[in-house]
């Protein structure tokens, strides 16, 4: 499924996995991917050794708190026998009680690296308390766990810091202590925004409480109350170091954590620093310090991944690390491949094995120097419906903003219409399929994307559809809406959601965006700007809406890279409420009755169009 042969428009290059000849421009450009910072579609690595004995240890960390670590080496490895090593630092637990090894080991391990997984403090057998997400004593804690790996007798000095999610924020936060023995980071779907993700365009994003939950209950080793298949997975029976005794010491003061606060009941983002976390704990508002580490990272996102593509283009912006950027189309973790417009992804290049071999190479690129001595900036993406990978050295790619305005008539045109407005009653009820984006990201569903036949919403929603394409339309980077709307309430929430008709009626999801009215003030100062309007979400800078009073909200899209074929048509519906993943704002009271303005000063989308 993967389109043969390359194409270059500047520096965007298309990738290929057949043998037709090149020109030798191609050529050069793809000699130049030859390199830590490439995407090998079929990836494969030689393992070189087996999984040795896992042997469980506690370390002193910051303010003497223990913290328990797995080490797992080679087998038959004498205790001087040097090795690099992958370091993972999680809060789901290291190990489970009787379980021989761990998956991090059994990755890694027989490609010849020792592997030291590590409970976060006040999580798994560690001491200490864990307050939710993280706190400052937790970054600490990871020079002290770097330290101690650097001086062991197996240890050659050099390691990389390695995760998933969690653990993958753990890895972007052990860069920023700037330590001299880290060589390299490789950190998969990170919530690089926590604000962002809990809070998506100031909505708050239940998915979390869920997840808080489930964490909460596992750091006091019981099972979670949430039935879900997810829950299955974080289960009780901590693998202990030593005694039971110790691991129910560890219990005790795991305990004293505060219970987790609920979205709902956080309204800016300075309320949650000051009610929640006292700072911001988000890779993204570690940037300089990650910055300054200059260590290489390898990042993996998806444009169906709650907000991780978005935080994957963010990190290319703000950092200035050597790094290979991959977006694709998959749920959170890479493991199940979703493309709405195409039926073939089972298969998907690169599979998950090839992910994984592609993040060995990047290792060993990271041990060897390779990766800092020739340091390169790149993002690969995958664009939907096309079923074609594409690399860049710039973001936002050069596209043409194309704009549709919503029309009388459910129509979407080029064209704006006559003044009017089309008036929607907000259904407190109305929700969403659960197999979406934000519940893949710790939520109670399957992990699966499936988005199915948004028809089915089209009823409860504002929808409007423009005539079949003449042609092939590529849109790839950040959609912009701009609505201009009456509310009764001071406050609301405001879905937009980019879809593709096919000529059977069948309508699959692009993209969406989200904002609470309250947040509509647009921040021009954003270091993001270039992406589209960005919002601040500061108490300061609220601003309640005028019931009855027009207003405009302007806001970005999450972005996607998707080649909506000749025949489809676009389809943009707006929405005040999605009940199975987010609250509802204003949450008492009437809901909100809204009139969205048409005319040429009315409710429009832009869209960036890229040309081939």
């Amino acid at each position: 499924m993967i389109i043969h042969g390359e194409q270059l428009s500047s520096d965007r290059k298309v990738a290929s996995s057949d043998d037709t000849p090149l020109p030798p421009k191609v050529a050069d450009a793809r000699e130049k991917q030859k390199s830590a910072f490439r995407l090998d579609l079929s990836a494969e690595a030689a393992r070189t050794d087996n999984v040795g004995e896992l042997r469980s240890v506690y370390i002193p960390a910051h303010g003497s708190v223990r913290l328990a670590l797995d080490i797992v080496r080679p087998m038959d490895d004498r205790a001087d026998v040097k090795r690099d090593t992958v370091l993972v630092m999680t809060c789901y637990g290291r190990g489970k009680k009787d379980d021989p090894s761990n998956p991090y080991a059994d990755l890694f391990v027989p490609h010849g690296c020792a592997v030291v997984v590590g409970d976060v403090r006040g999580t798994g057998a560690s001491f200490g308390v864990w307050p939710g997400h993280r706190s400052r004593e937790e970054i600490l804690d990871f020079s002290w766990v770097v330290d101690w790996i650097a001086a062991q007798p197996w240890s050659t000095g050099k390691v990389l810091a390695y995760g998933m999610s969690y653990t993958a924020n753990s890895a972007d936060l052990i860069a920023s202590r700037n330590h001299p023995a880290l060589k390299g980071i490789v950190p998969r779907y990170v919530d690089y925004d926590i604000f962002f993700e809990t809070w998506p365009g100031g909505v708050p994003n239940l998915t979390l409480d869920r997840w808080s939950e489930w964490v909460e209950s596992l750091n006091r080793n019981k099972n979670s109350k949430i039935n879900s298949d997810r829950a299955a997975s974080l289960r009780v029976d901590i693998r202990p170091v030593g005694s039971e005794a110790e691991l129910a010491a560890a219990l005790l003061e795991h305990g004293e954590a505060p219970s987790y606060l609920p979205v709902h009941q956080i309204t800016s983002k300075d309320e949650w620093l000051s009610r929640v976390t006292e700072f911001d704990f988000s890779p993204q508002a570690a940037a300089d310090l990650i910055s300054k580490s200059g260590v290489p990272m390898q990042n993996w996102s998806s444009w169906f991944d709650s907000g991780s593509a978005q935080g994957s283009i963010r990190r290319f912006l703000l950092q200035s690390n050597p790094m290979n950027v991959i977006i694709g189309p998959w749920n959170h973790g890479g493991r199940k491949a979703y493309d709405p417009l195409r039926p073939d992804v089972e298969d998907l290049v690169p599979t998950m094995a090839s992910q994984q071999a592609n993040d060995i190479r990047f290792m060993d690129a990271c041990f060897n120097g390779q990766a800092a001595s020739d340091p390169d900036k790149v993002i690969h993406y995958y664009t939907c419906g096309e079923g074609a990978w594409k690399s860049t050295r710039s973001w936002p790619v050069p596209a043409t903003r194309q704009r549709w305005y919503m029309a009388s008539g459910s129509r979407l045109r080029s064209l704006p219409d006559e003044m009017g407005f089309d008036s929607l009653q907000v259904d407190r009820e109305l929700g969403d399929v659960l197999s979406n984006r934000w519940d893949t990201n710790g939520g109670i569903g399957t992990w699966e994307v499936d988005y199915g036949d948004r028809q089915q919403f089209a009823a409860g929603r504002l929808a409007y559809t423009s005539e079949p394409l003449a042609r092939d339309l590529e849109i790839t980077g950040h959609p912009i809406v701009e609505l201009n709307v009456s509310s009764t309430r001071e406050d609301g929430n405001f879905f937009v959601y980019l879809e593709a008709v096919r000529p059977d009626g069948v309508s699959c999801y692009l993209t969406e965006g989200q904002l609470r009215g309250l947040h509509r003030k647009v921040w021009t100062d954003s270091p993001f700007s270039v992406l589209g309007p960005q919002h601040s979400y500061l108490k300061s800078d609220a601003e309640p809406l005028t019931p009855g009073t027009p207003t405009i909200l302007a806001f970005t899209l999450l972005p996607i890279s998707a080649l909506v074929p000749a025949g489809y048509s676009l389809r943009v519906c707006l929405a005040g409420s999605e009940s199975t993943t987010f609250a509802n704002v204003p949450a008492d009271g009437a809901a909100p009755q809204l009139k969205f303005h048409r005319g040429p000063d009315g409710c429009y989308i832009d869209l960036p169009i890229v040309e081939w």
